[in-house]
Parts: structure tokens; sequence; C-alpha cells
């Protein structure tokens, strides 16, 4: 997803920033969720395809549908997609182009906060989903620190150069996740927080992943040296580094999911 601040228009360059990321803890969430085989289900913000190959692999669907407003990650997603189970296709989070009751299953991975009006998202999953049919999302917890990247971003925030970011942080929060879901209308509504891990080969694999983000990105590259020195200076003391030099670092994110009722 995007909005007019933060543009994800390179699926390669997404993928090795968040979509290791996103499939670390779509594991999690999947398991989760546990659903049934045999689901026709729609992906909702796809991007580059990353929860669509997990749903395939762990969920044995009959389809998914990825429908993101990026071509560019859509072709990356075209691209490593074998199975022929998926379908992807440009659309809007707000106004999903299927037809109402027409999946079995709706999901949304690092999505929410990026929906200019999070409830429409919401409502509009709940609108294409069959009843008994299961709605649900992750996303990181911006606002509690649990973002991949909040070692950049603190050290920015500390140099007075705030990182772009989503227009509704705030929509990631559990109170938040379960007040959209029961607005919608859905019934059995769970909250859930997934903690993971990732390893870097060292500190500059770390950096250099984080430079991928268009939020960050922009405003490293607008810096003198002396300042980027600084702020990878100040970003290194706060990841943990093994006696191998590698860099492992943890992330949060919050999920929740709902049944459309009958």
């Amino acid at each position: 997803m995007t909005d007019q601040q933060i543009r994800f228009q390179d699926g390669a360059s997404y993928e090795k920033m968040m979509g290791v990321w996103s499939r670390i803890a779509g594991e999690v969430f999947l398991d989760w969720l546990n659903p049934p085989a045999g689901l026709a289900w729609v992906d909702v913000g796809c991007g580059s395809g990353a929860l669509t190959e997990l749903i395939v692999e762990r969920c044995a669907p009959a389809l998914v549908e990825g429908v993101d407003p990026s071509e560019a990650q859509l072709v990356f997603a075209r691209q490593r997609h074998t199975a022929n189970l998926a379908r992807f296709q440009v659309g809007d989070a707000m106004a999903l182009p299927f037809a109402d009751k027409s999946l079995d299953a709706a999901a949304m991975a690092l999505v929410i906060f990026f929906v200019p009006e999070p409830a429409r998202g919401v409502a509009e999953m709940a609108r294409v989903v069959r009843p008994g049919g299961a709605v649900s999302a992750y996303a990181w917890d911006l606002l509690g620190g649990g973002f991949p990247l909040e070692p950049v971003h603190e050290q920015m925030r500390g140099m007075n150069t705030p990182p772009k970011m989503p227009p509704h942080p705030e929509a990631a929060e559990l109170a938040n996740l379960k007040a959209l879901w029961a607005g919608a209308g859905l019934t059995e509504i769970e909250t859930r927080v997934i903690t993971i891990e990732r390893r870097f080969e060292d500190f500059d694999d770390f950096w250099n992943t984080a430079l991928l983000s268009p939020g960050i990105r922009p405003l490293v590259e607008a810096m003198t040296p002396a300042d980027v020195d600084l702020m990878k200076a100040g970003a290194r003391t706060h990841v943990r580094t093994d006696p191998s030099g590698h860099v492992v670092h943890s992330a949060r994110a919050h999920a929740v999911k709902g049944v459309v009722p009958a």
C-alpha cells in the first residue's frame, strides 16, 4: 500500500527490506488463524506477495486474489508466484473489485495504517467475505516501538529528522484494531501480539537494508556525511549483536481476526 509520503514502487527492494519480516510474522499469523484448506482468499495490499505466497504454501487455498495499488509491486509478486493459485490486480483497499460475499477469507498484512480510511478498508473486507468467513490482519506496533527499523527511526528522531510515517499508525494499536473489527460488524473478535526476530550478517547488512525504506532513504540522502555517520553510530547502539558479529533484531506486530456474521 502507499500514501502521499511513502511509496513502495520497487518490489525487489521491498522484499529485502520488509517482505522478509512480513513472512516471518506471517508464519505466526497463519498458524494462529489455523484456516481450513480449500478457501478462496483475498490478500489486501499484497505488495510483493509475501503473505500471498505463505497462504499458498501453508493453507492449501483454492485461490488467492492479490490486490495492491502499486503495479511495480505486483510485477514482482507475479514473477515470484509459480503455483498458479494466485491472481494479482491493481486495486484500492477501500473499494475492492469483488462482489459481495464472493470470497471465503480476507487478510491484510502490514497495511491497515496505510489505508486512508481504515474503517472503510475493514468494511470492504467484511463485504466481500461470505457469512462465517474470516477477516484478519497484522501490522507493526509503530507507536510502541515494534517496527523492524525502529533503531534507525529512534536515532532519526533524536537528530530532529523524524522518519516518514504512515497516515494512521494508531490503527495498529490492539484496542483500535478490535474497535475497527467491531465497527465493521464482525464477531468472535480476537487479538494477539506477534514478536519475531530476524538475523543480519552484520550491522552494515542491517543498515543497508534499512536504507531501502522509502521512509528513510530520502532523508538520509539529504544529510551531510558527518550526520550520516552519527546516525549510523547511534542506530548501532540500539541493535543486538551476537558473539559472531551477526545482528539479531526483534520486531513486534499486532494481529486481529473476526468472523463475518450470518
